[in-house]
């Protein structure tokens, strides 16, 4: 009976996550020792630091072999590196504010790397009670609206006066009990379930046709309403709070997943309409609009005032040329915000392009398995849902990108995984649990009533 029954064994490949897994680590170990050795700057706590690393992404791995043993094997390890990296270049770009303290007799600064490590652990930790809790991604449907509400009290919640912080010209923060937080990234999770689970109840009325137009199908007037209410709501944010890259986010999913679950191309002409009106009135209307366009069309017209960023990420990206000045040898501090917005700038100039490119086929293998899981998946919301979710990883990763290489305007937004601050590393270790639950039940073997009779005939002996 046994050998009939390994017939439907399915093989779970949780052995070749774990491989994987340390070899992201390890990554993020070799990275860490050439850092060490190019700046001077060993220290018994960045070895305690790769240790309780190591230990977190164990142990996250125990928990994905115990509630998803089906799960995808690549999802972890892939975030696992990007992981990695970003802490070593944080450490890093650490080195050199220690180096420049000192060269200006100023006091040594904290370290920003060890509290990246904390937000590592309460990602982790956020990771696992999302496994552990949401035993299937199908109950998260019954919470569509719950969530539609809590993503817009998220995503508007800096607009408080007391607990509000503007930073850099943008109201994106939250202070809380001395803790500073982004409630924004846990929005675009709220507002992607509740985008998911209304989708569902609506396609079929959404891809009805109500003319054609040189032959492409037309929706009818009310049912363009939806898309009009997430057009306000992005123009909201980037009026109110001025914050450009969530609501380029934010429009740009809701458009992606409207096309997945209609499979109208109409849609996505509408929605690219919408996005150049919205732009130009913007830029008509707004001056911090006017300067990021400005910015991104002419930097070296003002390279030391509005340009200076820009103009020095690609300094910096020349630099660094093919192969890179190696870890620790290049002047990636030299770009401001080189730990958060710019963090893709200082990876390329240290590590070449590479370097880079080989960090973008991390982010095209989480945005492909993610994909994956949803085309694998049996329910249409785990699909929306799956496609949502990657698209959020996917959109932010190429506005970021785009924006230090000059690809797209200047956003604000922090890379996924890579980037110093513990808002967008918790929500997106979020985002990776639930495709993994995803995942899981795609990947899972149907189990037929022969099957279980046989299993249990099996345990009976």
């Amino acid at each position: 009976m046994s050998q009939t029954l390994s017939r439907y064994r399915v093989s779970t490949r949780r052995s070749a996550e774990l491989a994987l897994l340390v070899g992201a680590w390890l990554i993020g170990v070799f990275a860490w020792i050439l850092v060490d050795a190019n700046t001077g700057d060993g220290s018994l706590g960045g070895w305690t630091s790769l240790i309780s690393a190591g230990m977190l992404l164990l142990i996250a791995h125990g928990v994905v072999r115990w509630q998803a043993p089906y799960a995808d094997p690549l999802l972890l390890p892939s975030v696992a590196a990007l992981n990695m990296l970003g802490l070593a270049m944080i450490h890093r770009l650490d080195a050199a504010d220690a180096q420049r303290a000192a060269s200006n007799g100023s006091p040594q600064p904290t370290p920003d790397v060890y509290l990246q490590l904390t937000w590592m652990l309460v990602g982790l930790v956020a990771f696992m009670l999302v496994l552990s809790f949401v035993s299937d991604h199908r109950r998260l449907q019954r919470f569509t609206f719950t969530a539609g509400f809590a993503g817009i009290a998220l995503l508007f919640l800096p607009l408080l006066p007391v607990i509000g912080n503007e930073v850099n010209g943008a109201r994106l923060w939250i202070s809380f009990l001395g803790f500073t937080f982004q409630p924004g990234e846990l929005a675009k999770v709220a507002l992607t379930i509740f985008f998911a689970g209304f989708l569902v109840t609506r396609r079929h009325s959404l891809a009805l046709v109500h003319r054609k137009i040189f032959g492409l199908g037309v929706p009818r007037a009310k049912d363009v309403g939806p898309l009009l209410l997430v057009w306000l709501a992005a123009l909201l944010v980037l009026i109110l709070e001025r914050d450009l890259g969530t609501s380029l986010l934010l429009f740009g999913l809701f458009i992606v997943m409207l096309y997945v679950a209609t499979g109208r191309r109409s849609w996505v002409i509408i929605g690219g309409l919408l996005l150049t009106v919205g732009g130009a009135l913007a830029y008509q209307a707004f001056g911090h609009v006017q300067i990021r366009f400005n910015v991104w069309l002419h930097p070296f017209d003002d390279p030391t005032g509005n340009g200076f960023q820009i103009v020095q990420s690609l300094y910096g990206l020349a630099n660094g040329g093919i192969f890179g000045t190696g870890w620790g040898q290049g002047y990636p501090q030299l770009v401001p915000f080189s730990k958060t917005d710019f963090i893709t700038s200082a990876l390329g100039e240290e590590l070449g392009l590479m370097g880079l490119i080989a960090i973008l086929l991390l982010f095209a293998i989480v945005v492909e398995r993610g994909a994956r899981a949803a085309i694998a998946t049996r329910d249409p919301f785990g699909n929306l849902l799956a496609i949502g979710l990657t698209t959020a990883i996917g959109i932010q990763t190429f506005i970021v990108v785009g924006g230090v290489t000059r690809l797209v305007p200047l956003t604000g937004l922090t890379t996924p995984f890579l980037s110093y601050g513990g808002s967008s590393l918790v929500a997106n270790y979020i985002i990776i649990a639930i495709l993994i639950r995803i995942s899981n039940a795609a990947r899972a073997p149907e189990i037929t009533d022969a099957q279980l009779v046989m299993r249990q005939e099996a345990a009976s002996q």
